[in-house]
């Protein structure tokens, strides 16, 4: 019994010491190269600068975006303080001339309410400034005997129709003026109320327009602001309501269809002017005009209804004109042959009845 429990003993006691020998083996690292040792230290330094760095990088972007939050702040206390401003500018009565508040139907709603009501309205309005003309009669009233008034009225575009803008680097902007706007002014003149509308400023139209009439046979000047802004495009208004002229016996002349989209059957759509000088468009014009006018046409959108749909206007009219000319001058020379031969007939019917008397 003695032997077997010293047996046991030595047994424990070995398999004690097997086991502490295997654990600090696997505890303690193998005995490594230089070359391996000193990877793994530069390893194990990069991966702490690595670390370094994305702390780094942590705390800069920490900083920018504390920044914009900053400044989103910022924004946030100007927008509103600048919205509290416009209310309180916009928001107040009207005074006269004396320094009195004029009263509105906003007089009875709450201090606060009234301050948005009339923003709202004084902002409203002054977009439909911007859309609507300036004035709802935007030509004066015809005139009366013994002051003349032609019988019908011409609304002609000024860029794009009579005029050519030109840029160089030498001369900048500059407007070339297109051949035939004497003859049209000369000849048009007793027979339309000429009238510049065009969708230039004031600022750059007025001195061009006085440039193309030295004479005056421009009547009147409507610019930009005269226009109803609709959809992007600066459309004329040639009503009654508006123009103040009877649309019946309105012209107007543009290079835009979308100019006089409310009364397309009032308009000739000419293409652009592209600067060539052996243009003949404006004297075209002048002839078709003329035409309206002598003829003492009623309404003029019955003529310019069969024009509407023409890609070239007045190359449509210029053709029936050549073809009626065929035809009259058929007609023409079918009555004259006519007419010879009766004559040819009555004279000889009168030599057999009445034959002269013969000479000695």
């Amino acid at each position: 019994m003695a032997a077997s429990a010293a047996l046991c003993l030595r047994l424990r006691t070995g398999l004690r010491l097997g086991a502490r020998g295997l654990c600090t083996r696997l505890a303690t690292p193998s005995p490594r190269a230089p070359d391996q040792a000193a990877e793994i230290r530069s390893r194990g330094g990069t991966q702490a600068q690595g670390s370094q760095k994305q702390q780094q990088q942590q705390r800069g972007s920490e900083g920018p975006s504390y920044a914009k939050k900053v400044a989103l702040w910022i924004a946030g206390l100007l927008g509103a303080g600048g919205t509290v401003s416009v209310v309180y500018i916009f928001g107040n009565n009207s005074v006269d001339e004396t320094g009195a508040k004029i009263p509105d139907e906003f007089d009875n709603d709450p201090v606060l309410v009234q301050q948005l009501r009339r923003t709202y309205k004084y902002f409203k309005d002054y977009r439909q400034m911007i859309i609507e003309p300036t004035s709802p009669c935007l030509l004066p009233d015809p005139l009366r005997e013994p002051y003349y008034q032609p019988p019908y009225t011409l609304v002609l575009e000024l860029t794009g129709v009579l005029l050519h803008p030109e840029w160089s680097l030498a001369t900048g902007w500059r407007f070339k003026k297109r051949p035939g706007i004497e003859t049209l002014f000369q000849q048009l003149a007793p027979l339309y109320e000429i009238v510049i509308f065009t969708s230039e400023t004031g600022m750059t139209a007025f001195p061009l327009i006085d440039s193309v009439d030295p004479h005056g046979f421009i009547s009147y000047r409507l610019f930009r602001d005269a226009t109803r802004y609709m959809e992007g495009h600066h459309v004329k208004v040639p009503g009654h309501s508006c123009l103040n002229r009877d649309p019946a016996r309105v012209v107007i002349v543009d290079c835009k269809k979308e100019a006089f989209r409310l009364q397309p059957y009032n308009g000739v759509a000419l293409r652009p002017w592209d600067g060539n000088s052996d243009d003949r468009v404006l004297l075209d014009l002048s002839a078709f005009l003329k035409t309206i006018a002598l003829n003492n046409v009623e309404d003029v959108r019955t003529v310019l209804e069969h024009y509407a749909l023409e890609e070239d206007p007045l190359e449509a009219f210029k053709q029936r004109q050549s073809r009626l000319e065929q035809q009259g001058g058929t007609a023409a020379l079918a009555e004259l042959s006519k007419s010879s031969k009766q004559n040819l007939f009555f004279s000889s019917l009168t030599s057999r009845l009445w034959p002269r008397s013969k000479q000695p």
